[in-house]
């Protein structure tokens, strides 16, 4: 079981054009700096933050209660002059679990009215989240014959794929930055991985590696990945190739 929040910022459409035309500047200012003071908040409570669109962000908060919702919302609440909504739903994948969060909002299933949270904690079952951290092997070599913006078009086509392969199994991609990404996963997505990085290399002729971690909550799992990644580079190093490897708590 896996419980995921969806935080949206409300009325954030209409709020832009009280800026006037000349506000880009100002909106990439303030989106860089909410999603900093998120993870910060919540990456104090061993959950992580992943940007979906920049007026809203998923959170992977396993363990969280209502009342820890309710402490992050009020100093969010404080530090901007912005109004958001919190929005928790959990399930047996990551796809599901956003679901419910999706039709809680719509429903208006109010956990704190006077916050704006919304859904369902689940304060029962044991929970646990797989992460799948991905990168491009030897990056290095294809900076070197094409130009930073060609790299870019290439790393959004594979996010691209990346996104549509696993939300066929019930998961949920995010672009971290660089050759970076990291999927919230289902137990049929690790299943499948190889079969994913297989498409990527005869597609697009591009290699990638593959580290999984599985815990109780999304901090120890993407530690987990990230240390297996790693472990992908050193065995690499040392002559030996592999493209997967899971760690679990």
């Amino acid at each position: 079981m896996i419980q995921l929040t969806i935080i949206k910022i409300t009325g954030y459409g209409p709020w832009t054009l009280t800026l006037g035309s000349d506000r880009e500047h100002k909106l990439q200012i303030l989106q860089s700096s909410l999603y900093k003071e998120m993870q910060k908040l919540f990456s104090e409570k061993n959950c992580l933050v992943f940007a979906n669109r920049f007026d809203e962000l998923f959170v992977i908060t396993n363990g969280l209660s209502l009342n820890d919702h309710m402490e992050i919302q009020k100093k969010l609440k404080d530090s901007f002059e912005l109004e958001f909504s919190m929005t928790i739903g959990y399930g047996q994948s990551p796809f599901d679990a956003n679901l419910q969060a999706d039709n809680a909002r719509k429903s208006k299933t109010i956990l704190n009215k006077e916050l704006d949270i919304f859904g369902f904690v689940d304060g029962k079952s044991e929970q646990t989240v797989s992460i799948i951290h991905m990168d491009i092997d030897g990056s290095t070599s294809i900076s070197a014959k094409k130009s930073p913006y060609e790299i870019s078009s290439l790393i959004f086509k594979l996010y691209s794929e990346m996104s549509e392969f696993f939300l066929i199994q019930n998961s949920l991609t995010f672009f971290m930055g660089g050759d970076n990404f990291m999927i919230i996963s289902s137990s049929t997505a690790k299943e499948n991985v190889t079969k994913f990085l297989e498409l990527i290399e005869k597609k697009y002729g591009v290699s990638m590696n593959c580290g999984i971690g599985t815990a109780r909550t999304a901090r120890e799992a993407a530690n987990l990945a990230t240390k297996s990644l790693d472990t992908i580079r050193e065995m690499r190093d040392s002559g030996k190739k592999q493209r997967v490897l899971e760690l679990t708590c």
